[in-house]
Formats: C-alpha cells, structure tokens, sequence
C-alpha cells in the first residue's frame, strides 16, 4: 500500500508535490470515481486517470474588460493569474467546478463601476444546469442564506433569522430521464445560492454532492451563460456536458 499523491506521481513522473495538487482540484480519477484524499493509503497497482482543464476562450476585450469562458476545474484566481496583464482584476468570480463567463477589469476607474453594479443589483445574471429529478414549472426561490466556513471551504444554509435576502428564478428546458436542464437567473449573489437553493426543492445540480446530488460527475454541471452589466452584454458557449447530459 502507499499514498495516492505518491503513486499517481510515479505513474505520471511528476514530483509528489504536484501529483498532491492535482488531486487536490478534483482532477484524479480511478474509473469513475473521484480521488479526494491525497494521502489516502491505496494498492500500488492502482491506475489513476487525470482529467485535462479546457482551452481558455476570449468572448470579447476592449480598453475596460475582458470576458472569459472559463472552463470547469479552473479556479478563477488561477485563470486572472495566468492573464499576463499587470493591471487586471477579477469584476466576480465562479466556483471552480462552474464554466461559463467570468469578467476581469482592465482599469481601476471601470473596476469600481462594475462592483458598483454588483452592489445596486443592476448586473444580470443567466445560468444552466443538470439537476437531479423531473423539474417541469418555473419556480421563484426566496430564502435567505448564511454562509459558514468548515476546514477552509465554504458552506451555505438557509436561516429564515440570520441569512441575508437571496432570490433564484428556475424554468425547466428539456427533461432526460431522471434529470432535467434548467435555467437559471440570480436577483443576489450568495455564496453557493444555486447550488443551495436548487437542493432545497429537492433538486441539486447533478454531481454536487456537497448540496445532496447522488449521481457521480466529473464536474458539478452548472455553467454561467450569459451577464450583463454597465451597457456590456456577454454569452458564454455552453460545454458539451451541458449541452446534453451524457
């Protein structure tokens, strides 16, 4: 027996310290089951799998912002990093396992104009999902949430008393088998409001086991399609995970 960061490093001939890192951002797989423990004691037969991250794509850029279509399993502040521009920001950000469109400022001025917006509610905000069940009739959402932190992760719940005000639209797309699409629109932006509110009508994105998803995936299947603020207007393509599901 031996570690897995330590034998995924020897399979892939990469130091112990990054085979610790990719298993670390949800890369590693053995079939089809996810390694979360890095120094979880394994076979020394065993044969992992990594996934790859996808290409970066730019929507747009003019003098004031960049629009990205962030690929799932890429950290937001991992994907400002490797912008080589010095003076760019991140405007918002998207979870990591969340793809979809990300907007970075290119100056200070049209940075505070758009967290501004973000402030005033005037941003908005369009996404799509594969959810666990049949979801057939549009829904409004309206519980309040808090937010907690547990072993440096965050972690949201519904407090009728202590959470601050949160509202989520939902109309169903297309329904496959026991899974349905449906789209999204946010009227605030809480931590993991999505993801949350979506498990408490007893359908959470499929693979977010976080929230209550039964079903393995790759990735939790949410995407950002589409935002717009301070007269910009942007869409994201959606990945095939989220085009159809499986």
């Amino acid at each position: 027996m031996e570690k897995a960061y330590k034998l995924l490093a020897q399979q892939e001939g990469i130091s112990n310290k990054k085979a610790k890192e990719l298993i670390d951002r949800g890369l590693v797989y053995i079939l089809d089951r996810k390694v979360k423990i890095a120094r979880a004691e394994m076979p020394e037969d065993t044969r992992f799998r990594v996934e790859s991250i996808g290409e970066i794509d730019i929507i747009y850029q003019d003098k004031n912002i960049l629009a990205i279509n962030k690929p799932a399993l890429l950290d937001s502040y991992e994907l400002a990093d490797a912008i080589k521009e010095r003076e760019i920001e991140l405007i918002h950000r998207l979870d990591r396992d969340t793809s979809g469109v990300l907007l970075l400022a290119r100056n200070r001025e049209f940075l505070k104009d758009a967290i501004k917006a973000f402030k005033q509610r005037s941003v908005k905000k369009r996404y799509v999902a594969w959810v666990e069940g049949v979801f057939f009739e549009e829904t409004t959402i309206d519980a309040p949430i808090v937010t907690h932190k547990q072993g440096g992760k965050a972690f949201s719940q519904i407090n009728e008393k202590k959470g601050r005000p949160a509202i989520t639209i939902v109309k169903p797309i297309e329904i496959q088998g026991k899974k349905s699409k449906v789209e999204i629109e946010i009227k605030t932006g809480r931590t993991h409001q999505i993801r949350l509110h979506l498990s408490s009508i007893g359908h959470p994105i499929v693979g977010d086991e976080r929230y209550g998803s039964v079903t393995r995936s790759k990735r939790i299947l949410l995407h950002a399609k589409a935002i717009s603020l301070l007269g910009y207007a942007f869409e994201a393509k959606e990945p095939k995970d989220i085009v159809r599901y499986k």
